[in-house]
């Protein structure tokens, strides 16, 4: 499995038989092979998560077969095969290939992609929201609704190991901006994590990393 950073919540993961890419925004894909299938990914309609831009862009790369899974609140483009997913549903996408959708805490869903024996993890906007301008019910909501979707995903796991998860780390929480992840890495048996959605912060990992030695070692750089 190859993973390439692309922005933000952007990911390019590269499998023996497809690439996958997540929540592209903008920036620019590495050299694909043209041959091998791709399939755009995108959590929610948020600018920051989806950009239609996308397939012309795969297109002009010489792409040559094009496929999507969209949240069900993007309106999907006409020239291209779409599959509109829900949350907290399962999805066959064909031979050997798997979707399983969670509940955002925001808007749309979180992805675990089963491709053969590798798993994928894609949060989207799933996270721990908790903010100092809320009230304490709105942040204890939150959190037990986070908590939730993460139970979902480890029983959704069983006794397996994702092999690449993309998680929120969102310096805009502040104080709180560990949330998210940490409750992620306690919970959920993943080989390699990738923050994201840090808003061209990236010296937010580094904190984290300062903050949690211990997790130095599933914790991966993105830049």
């Amino acid at each position: 499995m190859k993973i390439t950073y692309i922005h933000h919540s952007g990911f390019l993961v590269e499998t023996g038989r497809f690439y996958y890419l997540f929540d592209y925004e903008k920036g620019t894909l590495p050299e694909m092979d043209p041959a091998k299938p791709v399939l755009v990914l995108s959590s929610h309609s948020h600018a920051d998560h989806y950009n239609p831009g996308v397939f012309s862009l795969l297109k002009d790369a010489g792409m040559r077969h094009i496929r999507a899974v969209l949240s069900d609140d993007i309106k999907a483009p006409a020239d291209i095969e779409v599959l509109p997913v829900s949350p907290q549903r399962d999805y066959c996408l064909g031979d050997g290939q798997q979707l399983s959708t969670f509940r955002s805490t925001d808007l749309g869903v979180a992805f675990l992609v089963e491709d053969g024996q590798e798993l994928i993890y894609h949060a989207g906007d799933l996270n721990d929201w908790v903010w100092d301008d809320e009230s304490a019910a709105y942040n204890a909501q939150m959190t037990a609704d986070y908590l939730r979707q993460l139970e979902l995903l480890a029983r959704r796991l069983g006794q397996r190991e994702i092999d690449a998860a993309f998680v929120v780390l969102d310096p805009r929480q502040e104080r709180d901006y560990d949330r998210g992840l940490c409750r992620f890495l306690e919970q959920i048996p993943a080989k390699q994590v990738y923050p994201m959605h840090y808003w061209d912060q990236p010296a937010v990992i580094d904190a984290f990393l300062k903050d949690h030695p211990g997790y130095r070692s599933r914790i991966q750089r993105t830049e």
